[in-house]
């Protein structure tokens, strides 16, 4: 079945309601091991309600979601793709997101497989509220890219507190929050941490939705030129905080992750 062709919500999709026990309890895990993104997904699917299917409804309505679904473009393998993207000028949005992608070893496809974690492919339907999803998972490394937040654990929450103002997802900000509130306290640093947060909603308020983006197109373009065109703000709170951590001591397993010098140039 063509793209343009799904329904928009296939009719054995359950759209369940708020599940904060089970929030809570994936969360506690997501705080035992950092890297268990399985998790993410686990707490944004056990908050979620009907509202993320109106708003995919809506943005569906709009003549670029149409182009994009009568494109039918698969993102992850495009962009997995770094050999497409090796001639494209040094400062341009796709050469930022290749050296983004080889220095912290991740992949598109990685991120899609630890989705399927979660979801099997008995729970996954063709319809087009699973193609927005898809969507919004498949350009979260973009969204670093473009906003300049690490994967450091304060830009992860950074970027979830951008995400949620781009989408309005509950689980997001329920991440974004309670994991700011643990950082705060672990580091005795609540006042920046939370500003940091803070500034991470409003640039998320501010900039177009870049989900609903060509970002495909967009690639080959001078990264600043893309910020300015989607109007992303730059983040100071979070960087002024990263340098704060820095006097910090290490801690196994905290919070306190400094931002590389190689990604802070590239920022």
């Amino acid at each position: 079945m063509e793209l343009i062709d799904r329904p928009l919500v296939h009719p054995r999709r359950k759209v369940t309601g708020f599940r904060p026990i089970k929030a809570m309890r994936h969360f506690g895990k997501l705080v035992a091991d950092k890297e268990d993104t399985e998790q993410v997904f686990q707490i944004i699917d056990a908050l979620k309600g009907r509202k993320s299917v109106w708003q995919m409804a809506d943005f569906i309505a709009t003549p670029q979601a149409r182009m994009l679904l009568e494109r039918g473009e698969a993102l992850p393998p495009l962009l997995d793709d770094h050999a497409r993207w090796a001639k494209c000028a040094p400062n341009s949005l796709a050469r930022r997101y290749v050296e983004f992608m080889e220095r912290e070893g991740l992949t598109a496809a990685g991120l899609v497989a630890e989705s399927h974690k979660f979801k099997p492919k008995d729970e996954r339907f063709e319809d087009l509220y699973e193609w927005y999803i898809e969507r919004l998972r498949d350009t979260h490394d973009l969204f670093h890219v473009l906003t300049g937040y690490g994967r450091d654990p304060l830009g992860e929450l950074c970027l979830l507190g951008f995400s949620y103002e781009q989408n309005h997802s509950p689980g997001v900000l329920f991440i974004a929050w309670m994991g700011a509130r643990q950082m705060a306290k672990e580091t005795g640093m609540r006042a920046p941490v939370m500003e940091a947060l803070a500034e991470g909603r409003r640039l998320g308020r501010e900039a177009d939705k870049l989900a609903h983006a060509d970002l495909l197109t967009t690639l080959p373009d001078d990264i600043d030129a893309v910020r300015a065109r989607l109007k992303i703000g730059k983040p100071e709170a979070y960087r002024q905080c990263l340098r704060l951590f820095e006097d910090l001591p290490t801690r196994e397993g905290g919070w306190q992750v400094q931002l590389p010098e190689s990604q802070a140039r590239a920022a």
